[in-house]
């Protein structure tokens, strides 16, 4: 019976573990899992009678465009520190807690970014700056999606206050 007993065990040895091993190196794995790329999706078709609408998300204006623009918030402190807010989420860690193009990462890109008190910038008008926040150069393209389009006026009325608050102190990142 001890003999019938070790036939058993090594016969389903021999027969579980290569089943195992099979399993383990070449079994179902992730790369049979079903993928969703979202590039490749395919939309589904519209209602009738609904027209589809761009956002302002996806719109950057046109340097001819953007040079008529004028900020439609009012210029008042409220404004500015809700700039505030917004830079600091989405500019600062580039640009610097000072606009001087020193944040914690900024140094790391090649170019550097725009020291945002300089003249240059700040003689912009309001259009051609919201523009700039937008389609900068270098990493920032991707702002046009990053930024929310409420939130875009606010920060060109903060960087418009970074030429007072900071006039005097010295610029450690170059102009571009």
């Amino acid at each position: 019976m001890r003999k019938l007993g070790i036939l058993i065990v090594l016969t389903g040895a021999v027969v579980v573990v290569p089943v195992a091993l099979y399993l383990m190196f070449s079994g179902p794995r992730m790369r049979v899992q079903p993928k969703i790329i979202s590039q490749q999706a395919e939309m589904p078709i519209l209602p009738e009678g609904i027209v589809p609408v761009f956002s302002e998300l996806s719109t950057v204006p046109s340097p001819q465009t953007a040079a008529q623009l004028r900020n439609p918030l009012p210029d008042t402190e409220h404004t500015s520190q809700t700039g505030r807010v917004y830079y600091g989420y989405y500019c600062a860690f580039c640009h610097g807690r000072t606009g001087r193009g020193d944040g914690p990462v900024g140094p790391s890109y090649s170019p550097a970014p725009t020291n945002l008190a300089l003249p240059q910038v700040q003689t912009l008008s309001d259009g051609a700056l919201y523009r700039a926040m937008l389609t900068g150069i270098g990493h920032e393209p991707v702002l046009n999606y990053v930024v929310k389009p409420g939130a875009r006026w606010y920060i060109v009325s903060y960087v418009r206050r970074l030429r007072d608050e900071h006039v005097g102190q010295g610029s450690p990142a170059t102009t571009q």
